[in-house]
C-alpha cells in the first residue's frame, strides 16, 4: 500500500513539474519571442478584419516595460532596440492609457511631417500616390461600398487602404510633426480608425509603447457561429487567410 502511494505522489509531482515547465516556456516566448493577439474592430481592414488572430514579434523593435506581462516597470526605453519602418503594422499600448492593446500600420517616423487633405495622405510634403484597384464590400454585403485603392509609401511599402468617399470625418488634418522618439500610425481603413490623426485619443506613439511587429495571421473566423454550435466551426473559418503573412 505504501508503494502505490509513493508512486502517486511522484507521478502528481511529475505532472506538476511538467506544468510548470511548459507554463515558463510559454511565458518566455510570449515575452521575448511571439505573442498571439485578435482583432476585435475594423480599423485595419482590408487587411486586418475582425476575428482576425495573429503572431506578434517581440523581438523586432527590441524590448520594453510592455514587453512583459502586466507591463511591468522593471526600465525605462527599450534594450536591444531596433528601427521602425515605414508601413510596419504595430501592436502597441494606447499612449493615452499606457494599457490598451492598438494596432495601427506606421506612416510616420520620426521628424516626419504629416498630414492628410481630401483624404490623401502627405508625408513631408509628398503626396502618396494612390491607385484604384477595386470596390469593397463587407462579408454579409451590408453598409456602404468604399473604395479598394493601393497606396505607396515613401520606400516603396504598398498596401491597401479604403475610401469611403469625400468630406468624412478625418479627410483633411492639421499638419503634424512626429517628435523624436515616436512614430504615426494610421489604420487602413482610413475612414473609419482612431489612430494617430487624433492627438487626444490616440497621437503620436512613443517607441517605447511598441509591443510588436504584427507577422502573420494563424487563425481567422466570422463569428458567425455560437461557441455552442460545434457542427458550424467549419464553416465560419476563413480558410483563406490561415496562415497569412502581413505586410
Amino acid at each position: 500500500m505504501a508503494e502505490k502511494t509513493e508512486k502517486k505522489e511522484g507521478g502528481l509531482a511529475e505532472t506538476l513539474r511538467t506544468i510548470v515547465y511548459a507554463v515558463l516556456i510559454a511565458l518566455v516566448v510570449r515575452t521575448f519571442a511571439f505573442e498571439p493577439f485578435n482583432i476585435p474592430s475594423g480599423s485595419m481592414i482590408p487587411t486586418l478584419l475582425v476575428g482576425d488572430y495573429l503572431f506578434v514579434s517581440k523581438y523586432s523593435y527590441g524590448y520594453s516595460r510592455y514587453s512583459f506581462p502586466f507591463g511591468l516597470k522593471l526600465f525605462s526605453g527599450r534594450v536591444l532596440e531596433d528601427g521602425v519602418e515605414r508601413g510596419d503594422i504595430v501592436v502597441f499600448k494606447k499612449p493615452t492609457d499606457n494599457a490598451t492593446d492598438y494596432i495601427k500600420r506606421i506612416v510616420g517616423l520620426p521628424g516626419d511631417r504629416l498630414l492628410v487633405r481630401g483624404g490623401v495622405l502627405y508625408v513631408n510634403d509628398q503626396e502618396v500616390k494612390r491607385e484604384l484597384i477595386g470596390t469593397w464590400v463587407d462579408e454579409g454585403g451590408y453598409g456602404s461600398p468604399a473604395q479598394l485603392l493601393r497606396e505607396t509609401l515613401p520606400g516603396g511599402k504598398t498596401y491597401a487602404v479604403l475610401d469611403f468617399g469625400p468630406n468624412q470625418r478625418l479627410d483633411d488634418t492639421l499638419e503634424y510633426v512626429v517628435p523624436p522618439g515616436h512614430y504615426f500610425g494610421m489604420g487602413d481603413n482610413r475612414d473609419n480608425s482612431t489612430d494617430s490623426r487624433v492627438l487626444d485619443e490616440v497621437g503620436y506613439i512613443p517607441a517605447e509603447n511598441l509591443v510588436g511587429r504584427a507577422e502573420f495571421l494563424f487563425f481567422s473566423t466570422t463569428g458567425d457561429a455560437a461557441w455552442w454550435e460545434v457542427w458550424r466551426w467549419p464553416f465560419t473559418i476563413r480558410w483563406s487567410r490561415l496562415f497569412q503573412g502581413l505586410r
